[in-house]
């Protein structure tokens, strides 16, 4: 199980929910806290404006699933499936994810400050315009991924491996070039200053 960042622990659950057919479902405005969903099924359900607090999901499938504006704070994802999963504009502020598999998934919006993705293979998800401090992105693959206009300040990237991945419009001050893997990577004339500077070059006009 992946841990939580600082060695946090996960949240207590007080409540389960084994099994249960949410696909295409309309989640729309509930509400849940401190609840434990296994085997959850979401396939193509619409979420918009629902809010979970202090959950566990295990085994969830997400695949298809559309949320928006939609919270997840603070919850606990293990071996769950994200596939072609749509997250627009929403919270999941302090959320951790542990064995889970994102292809296609894509992120637009929103604030995942905290969040926990140690190793997570994102090599086929997307992410824009995310708030992303603090995120623990320790050993993330994001080979050939896209991470545009993500707010990375104070993220851990440590061992990362961005090798060809779109990072232009992201804050990149806490990358260290000698701890993490930017071969190929897509940036702007002003990000390749930033990752000069992290390199100790003295930077001077002609």
């Amino acid at each position: 199980m992946a841990e939580r960042a600082h060695g946090a622990k996960a949240p207590e659950t007080t409540s389960t929910i084994a099994g249960a057919d949410w696909s295409g479902d309309d989640l729309s405005g509930q509400s849940h806290t401190a609840v434990l969903f296994t085997d959850l099924d979401l396939t193509e359900a619409e979420n918009e404006g629902a809010v979970f607090t202090g959950c566990t999901f295990r085994r969830a499938r997400f695949n298809l699933s559309a949320h928006t504006d939609a919270a997840f704070l603070n919850c606990t994802f293990a071996n769950c499936n994200f596939f072609n999963a749509r997250f627009t504009g929403c919270k999941l502020v302090g959320s951790l994810f542990d064995r889970c598999t994102f292809d296609v998934m894509a992120v637009e919006g929103g604030n995942w400050s905290l969040v926990g993705l140690p190793g997570a293979d994102l090599r086929k998800a997307t992410f824009r315009g995310v708030r992303m401090r603090e995120a623990d992105l320790t050993g993330v693959r994001c080979e050939g991924s896209s991470l545009r206009d993500v707010d990375l300040q104070g993220a851990w990237l440590h061992r990362a491996n961005f090798t060809g991945c779109d990072l232009r419009g992201s804050d990149l001050g806490a990358l260290d070039p000698a701890e993490t893997e930017i071969r190929g990577a897509i940036i702007t004339y002003e990000q390749a200053i930033v990752i000069a500077g992290a390199l100790g070059l003295d930077i001077r006009p002609e």
